[in-house]
C-alpha cells in the first residue's frame, strides 16, 4: 500500500538515510553489539548528515524539521539494528523535554549540542524497584540554597553510559498527596561530582544500544537545571509519553516488516524434498497472516502519526497500538524463526538477532500490561 504521509522530501530523505547506515552502519554492526556500545563517532556522523535531533529550531542549530522526518529515521536505522535506537530516544524522547518545557537558557545551553553529536542525551526514569509505577520513585532531590542535592539509583538506562546528560526524575517533595505531585524532572550533566555510571548491563538483545544504571551519591546541581516547574514532572512526563509508545510502535512494525521480508528471501532459496520451502502451503500461509497484520498495523500506525502531527490527543489509541505492535513482533519472530529451521537459531542469521531484540519490546515504554490498563480506564472499566 502506498504510504501517503510521507511527501516527496521526505522520500528523497529517507534514500540518504539508507544510504548513510548502508556505509556507516551495517558494516560495524557486529563490532558495536560485542562493545555493546555505538561508538561517538557514528554519532557524529549522523549528525553531521542531518539525522541527529533535526526537530530542534534552527535558531539551536537544527533542521526544525517536522515530526514525518522523525519516522523515516527510526525506520530506517530499525531496519538495520534495534541496537541503533539510542539515537531515537535521544531525538524522539529526549530533547522534546527540553523544546518543550526548558527555559531559554537552558536550550541556548543544551540543544545548541543536542543536533552536532557533543552531546548525547538519557532520560533516567525506572529505578531497581520501580518501573511503570513513576509516582513511586524514590530518588530525591533536596534543595540547598541555591542548589538541588540528588540521591539514588536509576536502571535500565538507555544511552545511560555514554550520556553526557540526563533528566532525572525525581522527587523534590517526598510528603505532598498523592505522591506524583511531588515529582521534578531536573537534568544532571556528566563530570557533576557524585554523578556514576554502572557497567554497561548484560541484556538478552538489543546489544548495541548501550544500557545501564545511573548512581547520585550527593549529586548537587544548581537550581537552573530544573526543567519547567516543580512539582510538574509527573504531568510532562504523561504529556510526552504519547510520543514515547508512538515511536516504539513504529519501530516495531519497521522490524515485523524487516523480518518478514529476510524470511520471504529465505524460504524461496531453501529446498526441502526437491522444492522451495516457499512452495508449501503451510509457508505460504504463515507469511501471509504475517504480512496482512503487518499491513493492518501499518494503516492504523500511520493514521496515528497524521494525528499526533496534527496535536490531538491519541492516547488511547496510542496505547491500542504500543501493545498491540510489540505483541506482533514477537510472534512474528517466533514465526520467522520457525520457517528458518535450525539455521534461524545461528547467530549468523539476521532472524536470530531480531529474534532476541524484539523481546522487550513490550516491556519499555510502559508495559503492554499498563497499555491495556490505561485503554480499560478510558472505556469507563
Amino acid at each position: 500500500m502506498e504510504r501517503t504521509i510521507f511527501t516527496e522530501e521526505h522520500e528523497i530523505f529517507r534514500k540518504s538515510v539508507r544510504k548513510f547506515l548502508e556505509k556507516e552502519a551495517i558494516p560495524y554492526l557486529e563490532e558495536w553489539e560485542k562493545e555493546k556500545q555505538v561508538p561517538r563517532t557514528f554519532w557524529k556522523k549522523a549528525a553531521e548528515q542531518g539525522f541527529v535531533a533535526p526537530a530542534v529550531d534552527e535558531k539551536y542549530g537544527g533542521l526544525g524539521a517536522d515530526f514525518g522526518y522523525a519516522v523515516v529515521i527510526s525506520e530506517e536505522f530499525e531496519k538495520v539494528a534495534s541496537g541503533l535506537g539510542g539515537i531515537g530516544l535521544h531525538n524522539d524522547i529526549v530533547i522534546p523535554y527540553i523544546e518543550a518545557f526548558g527555559s531559554e537558557e537552558q536550550k541556548d545551553r543544551w540543544l545548541t549540542k543536542a543536533t552536532t553529536g557533543d552531546m548525547i542525551s538519557a532520560i533516567a526514569m525506572t529505578e531497581p524497584g520501580t518501573g511503570s509505577d513513576l509516582a513511586a520513585v524514590r530518588t530525591t532531590a533536596v534543595k540547598d540554597g541555591n542548589s538541588y542535592i540528588i540521591n539514588g539509583e536509576k536502571t535500565f538506562i538507555t544511552n545511560g553510559y555514554s550520556a553526557d546528560l540526563v533528566i532525572v526524575v525525581c522527587k523534590t517533595d517526598t510528603n505532598v498527596n498523592p505522591p506524583h505531585k511531588g515529582i521534578s524532572l531536573i537534568v544532571v550533566e556528566e563530570g557533576t561530582p557524585g554523578f556514576k555510571k554502572g557497567k554497561k548491563l548484560n541484556k538478552v538483545g538489543q546489544h548495541a544500544n548501550d544500557t545501564s544504571e545511573l548512581i547520585f551519591e550527593d549529586v548537587r546541581v544548581p537550581r537552573e537545571n530544573l526543567l519547567g516547574e516543580e512539582g510538574k514532572g509527573f504531568y510532562y512526563l504523561m504529556e510526552k509519553l504519547q510520543q514515547e509508545r508512538l515511536m516504539c510502535s513504529i519501530q516495531s512494525l519497521a522490524s515485523v516488516q524487516r523480518m518478514i521480508d529476510i524470511t520471504v528471501d529465505y524460504v524461496k532459496e531453501r529446498q526441502a524434498f526437491g522444492k522451495s520451502i516457499s512452495k508449501f502451503q503451510n509457508t505460504q500461509f504463515k507469511i501471509a497472516e504475517m504480512q496482512t497484520q503487518a499491513t493492518i498495523g501499518r494503516t492504523f500506525v500511520d493514521r496515528l502519526i497524521v494525528d499526533h502531527i496534527e496535536g490531538k490527543n491519541v492516547v488511547n489509541e496510542v496505547s491500542m497500538a504500543k501493545w498491540w505492535t510489540t505483541d506482533l513482533a514477537q510472534n512474528v519472530a517466533i514465526e520467522c524463526m520457525q520457517l528458518h529451521g535450525g539455521y534461524g537459531y545461528m547467530e549468523e542469521y539476521e532472524i536470530a538477532r531480531r529474534y532476541r531484540d524484539v523481546g522487550v519490546n513490550s516491556i519499555y515504554a510502559g508495559t503492554n500490561e499498563i497499555m491495556k490498563v490505561i485503554i480499560a480506564k478510558n472505556l469507563g472499566l
